[in-house]
């Protein structure tokens, strides 16, 4: 009986536990939104690390985006051509594009590619920080380090990966569609194809791209701003932090994803 209270205390334990975490993730997205859209929350220093915030998770990713794309529409656009034409059923190669590449696959694939890039390095610096005091400085100079060290990072990902996601539905389609043309298992034309393809489309799937393409990306950058910057001071606790960080911001794409999926379809 003794046993089995305590394990019943320990799940609770566990279960209050996450529950503070990802409250705590929930109140820090709601200051930055708050936050960011007031103009003087942005003096010149905090848009230099939004610039800066862009550049590494957006444009210098794209590359490696671009081909986890291509690889993507290949084998999606192939093996739906090739079985669906083979039944006859070609006209539904465009529906099936929409449900796994824009509603589920590429958010989820371009967010996987940006936590263990982006969001590594923000929890690894940002931890570095803490137990060199330099955090404890920025204080010290009257620079708040919410508004210069977490705000531009937690906006800077979320547009970098709406972007990100963007191009990898653009490149998945696409390029599934030549290498498919070239192939011969694609005998529509590109206007037609593509018809299907926007066909397929209906208001309630862009509301969810949008969601699916921005708030993953804020909770990760959201998690490994959490993480990094609670550290206590020992060097040995930066490479644990970003460990989580990339465990709990994989759980909190899939959540997100998820609930996006069942409240926007079901």
């Amino acid at each position: 009986m003794r046993a089995a209270l305590q394990r019943v205390e320990r799940l609770g334990d566990g279960f209050l536990r996450h529950v503070a975490i990802w409250t705590g993730v929930a109140g820090l997205l709601w200051s930055v939104a708050s936050a960011a859209v007031r103009p003087r929350s942005w003096p010149r220093t905090s848009r230099i690390v939004l610039g800066r915030q862009i550049l590494f998770t957006g444009v210098d990713a794209a590359g490696v985006i671009g081909l986890v794309a291509l690889l993507a529409g290949v084998a999606v656009v192939t093996q739906a051509q090739l079985w669906l034409g083979q039944l006859g059923q070609s006209e539904v190669v465009g529906p099936l594009l929409v449900a796994v590449i824009v509603r589920e696959l590429g958010p989820i694939l371009v967010n996987f590619v940006v936590i263990a890039r982006s969001g590594t390095a923000i929890a690894t610096e940002l931890a570095g920080m803490q137990v060199r005091g330099e955090t404890g400085a920025l204080n010290a100079l009257g620079v708040d380090p919410f508004v210069y060290l977490v705000m531009p990072r937690v906006a800077g990902m979320a547009l970098s990966v709406l972007a990100l996601t963007v191009t990898f539905v653009t490149v998945a389609v696409a390029g599934g569609y030549l290498f498919a043309a070239a192939l011969g298992m694609v005998h529509a034309s590109p206007a037609k194809f593509l018809g299907n393809v926007f066909g397929a489309v209906a208001p309630r799937d862009v509301a969810a791209f949008v969601v699916k393409g921005m708030l993953p990306g804020a909770v990760t950058a959201a998690i490994c701003c959490i993480e990094g910057l609670g550290v206590s001071g020992s060097v040995n606790e930066v490479p644990q932090a970003a460990t989580r960080a990339v465990v709990r911001s994989l759980g909190g794409v899939l959540i997100v994803s998820v609930l996006t999926s069942v409240l926007t379809y079901v």
